[in-house]
């Protein structure tokens, strides 16, 4: 059975702990002497012996000779931008896309999205499950959820693909893997044709997610599906 993993704030010899990183440490039973696996969200990551475990502290000490880079990420950073959903589905999103490579989540705000704005706390549950997603997928890295905004001032580098029925091209045809991938997906209602005029006007793609028409929560993890399955 491999380590538990923590992530922590980042990588020294000595690590402290608060309140909420420790009571994951008593969840998982682990006493003074036991060794984790910790990683910093940002690629590293390390094994560590747990030195003190107080009810809402705890030092770590990290072991020599670790600090090893993550090898799970894809050779350019891939972004999901994905329109406000309601309920739990963005949370859904968030956890899969996590898990399926996504270097930073871009939230929107589209013509049709079933939601016009996030609030902070639910923001910050949005992250928190990036992270939980992170540690159990035994990436190093956390993925950025970014604040809301509008798909009219979304910006990128490289390549932008975005889920459009009726497109003929294909994602994994546009992926050479010589600049950073943002995909797209839009709300229930679709991206408006202004929007998607927007988008072409400015070098975007429009691909196809095949025949069927998926549900909003469904559609980006099928764009972060078609990348993970080039074995990247």
């Amino acid at each position: 059975m491999g380590l538990h993993r923590v992530q922590v704030p980042g990588l020294a010899a000595e690590l402290v702990l608060g309140p909420q990183a420790t009571r994951h440490l008593h969840v998982l039973r682990l006493r003074p002497g036991d060794r984790v696996q910790v990683f910093d969200g940002q690629g590293g990551q390390a094994e560590a012996t747990v030195e003190t475990l107080e009810e809402a502290r705890a030092v770590l000490a990290l072991v020599s000779g670790t600090g090893a880079q993550d090898t799970r990420e894809t050779p350019q950073p891939v972004t999901l931008a994905v329109a406000l959903l309601k309920g739990d589905k963005l949370a859904d999103v968030i956890r899969a896309a996590t898990e399926l490579g996504a270097a930073r989540i871009q939230l929107l705000t589209t013509r049709h999205a079933d939601a016009r704005e996030i609030g902070a706390q639910k923001l910050v549950r949005l992250r928190r499950i990036a992270g939980e997603a992170a540690r159990q997928s035994l990436r190093a890295h956390v993925p950025e959820v970014l604040d809301p905004l509008p798909l009219t001032e979304l910006g990128w580098e490289g390549t932008l693909a975005f889920a459009h029925p009726g497109s003929a091209a294909r994602l994994g045809d546009l992926l050479i893997w010589d600049a950073p991938l943002t995909v797209l997906s839009g709300p229930e209602g679709g991206l408006a044709e202004a929007e998607v005029a927007h988008l072409l006007a400015r070098g975007a793609h429009a691909v196809t997610l095949g025949p069927r028409i998926l549900r909003a929560e469904t559609a980006p993890l099928a764009l972060l599906g078609a990348v993970a399955a080039t074995g990247v």
